[in-house]
């Protein structure tokens, strides 16, 4: 028989928090589930007071929006929770960080000031490390790229196999030399299904055979709103700070 506490089930939200966090190093391999279960007991030892939602098997009012793959590293991963008792952000930050394991770090804490968040993150920016791959034949690869109009690559979804266009989703891409290889940094476009990573990779390898022999390391920088310019990503929590100073 379940137990149910019916205190949890009525009490409502009285603040919302948005969080961002990391993924790095080793704990990048960690998947979407892991990483729920991790922040959960995190919540629970930081004595968050979290708002639960109603019925038999209360749930802590937790969101997560577009994680990144899993074996992705992130600066740019986003939580967002409901508390029954007004927190500071600041030292929510503070706290959750020293109780989560080294590298699923907390980055940055606001109170949820505006609607529609998922919808401002528009891009991701990603850096792409080649180790075997030279400068020439990635730049190369990536000139081929820009020059297409369309460039379609099928991934295997849960729903089966699906082809789209990586080269309509793909805003913006530099190629620079790094101490022991090349770097690929992408601006993608969010889309159903999301543009990823891998993708790009295989889109290069389709119009310009690169293949790389070694895996690539792939850390994804941020993701929020396109800027005026069109190609760069901006902070998502800049509504959120801005309706608070106000």
């Amino acid at each position: 028989m379940v137990n149910r506490d019916p205190g949890r089930e009525l009490i409502p939200a009285v603040q919302k928090l948005r969080i961002q966090h990391a993924k790095r190093g080793p704990l990048r391999f960690t998947s979407h589930r892991d990483f729920q279960r991790a922040f959960e007991r995190a919540l629970r030892r930081a004595h968050v007071p979290m708002a639960y939602s109603a019925g038999f098997s209360p749930h802590p009012k937790i969101s997560y929006a577009n994680a990144a793959p899993t074996g992705v590293a992130s600066e740019a991963e986003y939580v967002e929770i409901g508390v029954v008792q007004p927190c500071d952000p600041e030292k929510l930050r503070d706290v959750l960080d020293r109780v989560l394991p080294p590298g699923l770090d907390i980055i940055d804490v606001v109170e949820v000031r505006t609607p529609d968040f998922v919808n401002r993150l528009e891009a991701s920016h990603w850096r792409i490390e080649l180790p075997d791959v030279s400068f020439d034949s990635l730049a190369e690869a990536v000139e081929k790229f820009l020059a297409e109009h369309e460039v379609l690559v099928d991934r295997m979804t849960k729903n089966g196999t699906r082809t789209f266009d990586t080269r309509l989703a793909v805003i913006r891409a530099d190629v620079t030399q790094g101490q022991e290889c090349a770097i690929l940094q992408v601006v993608v476009r969010h889309g159903t299904p999301s543009v990823r990573p891998d993708d790009v990779l295989a889109a290069l390898k389709k119009v310009a055979d690169l293949a790389p022999k070694l895996p690539s390391r792939i850390t994804r920088l941020a993701q929020g709103p396109l800027l005026e310019d069109g190609w760069s990503v901006g902070d998502p929590f800049t509504a959120d700070r801005i309706a608070t100073q106000a």
